[in-house]
């Protein structure tokens, strides 16, 4: 089964590592950095959303119409659009791109930053809207007949819109969370489900859980998985672990020039499940399996994608392969130094997990043929 690897679409230059040099949409950049991901092996990147930053359905659709492969993920909040409306604005963006679209629903793990635009619901109440959220649109997209619906969060009659996706029947909508409410959300209503990078173990335990509440829902398979991370690459062990201890005193440096921001919460103990996961499991130790480290994510309070990878091309490979030995599906993945690192991490990275994945299908599709009974080869 083909891995697909995820990007991010930076707006900007700005990072942990270092302040943006310009605006917080810099379109030039944008536009390079994209680049650098077709160019160089990627299948997708994601646009992200926070409250105080530029649209990312906007800048999504500026990459749609330079670049001609690299697919998008347009991450988006229920709680700033109407499903109906976001229906319609997902089906123009797919039309834009040629069928390039998927969507990220977050729910949002940040109360004060949902509280900047207006939304006041309490975390279980938002996850309750997710999922009728993610319903609706799915419907929007598909159906060529006026609906209605009546629920706790969204009421309306006759809806049916003039315009659907490239995509048929739908593009994929995914979601993230570590909450209970996020477990039973997700995994009825979202096509892939994201994780944060954890160690293999803790890993596992998520996957088991979506499968679990994916059946109990009636599905028939569990969503597709995606783990990001934050790879270092060295050519040598000991150059990426120096390279490693670099990044981590540039994190630290600028956590502690930071102004306090409501937005971000006391970085010690984090509102969202997830980022209480990345924190207990940093507690127990700095380093996982073959190359895992959680000191960035301690040293960020656990926000978002923050464990790291670290080692040569060939030890970073061989640890995503573990993931998707688990059942992971998509590697979702950036660095600190973003363009260079994305670069690297096309040139050096992608191509080796993508020739392991293909000899392992080629051998258990030659496996399976070898099994098959003499009379089924025989009348194929």
């Amino acid at each position: 089964m083909p891995i697909e690897f995820l990007g991010i679409a930076g707006l900007n230059d700005g990072g942990e590592t270092q302040a943006r040099s310009g605006a917080s949409f810099d379109k030039d950049y944008t536009l390079r950095f994209a680049r650098a991901h077709e160019d160089n092996g990627w299948d997708r990147i994601l646009f992200a959303y926070h409250s105080g930053a530029p649209d990312p359905a906007t800048a999504a659709a500026y990459i749609a119409s330079k670049l001609d492969h690299l697919k998008i993920l347009l991450a988006h909040r229920p709680n700033v659009s109407y499903p109906t409306y976001a229906a319609k604005v997902f089906a123009t963006l797919d039309q834009i791109s040629d069928g390039r679209l998927n969507v990220h629903v977050i729910t949002g793990g940040s109360t004060a930053d949902q509280a900047a635009e207006g939304d006041f619901l309490t975390k279980d109440e938002r996850y309750a809207r997710t999922g009728e959220y993610i319903r609706i649109v799915k419907k929007a997209w598909t159906s060529r007949e006026p609906f209605s619906f009546d629920g706790e969060h969204y009421r309306f009659e006759n809806f049916v819109s003039d315009i659907w996706p490239v995509q048929q029947p739908r593009p994929q909508i995914s979601f993230g969370g570590s909450s209970d409410a996020a477990y039973r959300i997700g995994a009825a209503d979202a096509d892939i489900y994201a994780l944060w990078g954890e160690p293999l173990a803790n890993t596992a335990e998520q996957i088991e859980r979506i499968t679990v509440e994916a059946l109990a829902v009636g599905r028939t398979e569990r969503p597709r998985i995606q783990v990001a991370f934050r790879p270092i690459l060295g050519a040598t062990e000991e150059l990426a672990w120096k390279k490693a201890e670099e990044i981590l005193g540039k994190i630290e440096a600028r956590q502690a020039q930071a102004a306090p921001s409501s937005f971000v919460g006391d970085p010690k103990n984090p509102e969202n499940a997830g980022s209480q996961r990345l924190l207990s499991i940093a507690n127990q130790g700095e380093r996982f399996d073959r190359a895992l480290w959680t000191r960035p994510a301690a040293a960020s309070g656990g926000r978002g994608n923050s464990n790291a990878l670290v080692g040569t091309p060939e030890t970073v490979a061989a640890a995503l392969l573990d993931y998707i030995d688990l059942g992971v599906d998509i590697i979702s993945a950036r660095g600190y130094d973003f363009m260079n690192d994305t670069i690297d991490f096309g040139r050096y990275v992608i191509p080796l997990v993508r020739d392991e994945v293909a000899k392992r299908d080629a051998a258990a599709a030659q496996a399976s043929a070898s099994t098959q009974p003499e009379a089924s080869r025989d009348a194929a």
